[in-house]
Formats: structure tokens, sequence, C-alpha cells
């Protein structure tokens, strides 16, 4: 009878532990991930890939102002955010001439931006989305 009750008593603990983890996992999995004041650099535009070395780059700050490379040019513009929804105004950006596929991939990333309208961050990774909720973009926590 002794160890019945000893054995319920560590089924009944394992079972509170578990219910526990379950419970803050589906609450870390509802939180809005922190994007603001972290530098994210482009791995992926469109399903297209990136030039490596032109170190596309987004930086968006805690009250709204973003700024950036976009592989060529310098940028600045102005992000919305609330919850998981996210919006670009249309980047202002210097005029410096490239070659050819770097002002291709930086104005795909120009239109990546004003196309965002939410996001998801995972495991160091922000993915941007368009309005049908299609990944647009995924970009990489540098640190």
């Amino acid at each position: 009878m002794r160890r019945l009750a000893i054995l319920s008593l560590i089924i009944g603990f394992i079972g509170v532990v578990t219910l526990f983890g379950l419970s803050f996992k589906a609450r870390s999995e509802d939180r809005v991930p922190v994007i603001t004041d972290v530098s994210w650099l482009a791995e992926d535009l469109n399903g297209g890939g990136v030039i490596d070395f032109a170190q596309t780059t987004l930086m968006i700050d805690h009250d709204g102002v973003v700024s950036g490379s976009g592989g060529c040019n310098r940028f600045m513009s102005k992000a919305t955010f609330r919850g998981r929804k996210l919006t670009f105004k249309p980047a202002a950006a210097t005029r410096k001439l490239c070659p050819p596929a770097l002002m291709n991939q930086e104005n795909k990333f120009f239109a990546v931006l004003e196309q965002t309208r939410s996001f998801l961050g995972v495991d160091g990774k922000l993915t941007l989305r368009d309005a049908a909720g299609k990944t647009i973009a995924v970009l990489a926590r540098q640190d």
C-alpha cells in the first residue's frame, strides 16, 4: 500500500511538472519577439537568396526609426509595429552607383520592406511576410 502511495505521488509530480512545462512553452510561443535594437542581416529575398558580400542589413530602433544598408547604399525609413504587424515607409537612400547585381538586390530589398505587413521572430531569424502571409524575406540576427 505504501509503495502505491509513493508511486502515485511520483506520477502526480511528473504530471504537474509536464503541465507546467507545456504551459510555459505555449506562452513563450505566443510572446511577440523583440526585433528592435538588433542588427539583422538579409539571408533570403523572395526565395532568391542574396549576394553574401553585399551585407544587406536592417536595424529598427525602439521608436521605429529604421536604418541599414541595401548592400550598396545606406538607407533610412520608419517602421510601424504592433504585435506581429509590421510596416515600413518607403526608404530614403544615398545614391551611390554599384554593379548591376548589387543594385538589383538592393531594389528587391527596398521593395520587400514596402511589401512587409507582418513578421515572425524565431531562433535568431526575422521572417518578413506580405499581406497574404507569404514569406518575402529572412534575416539573421547579427551579434
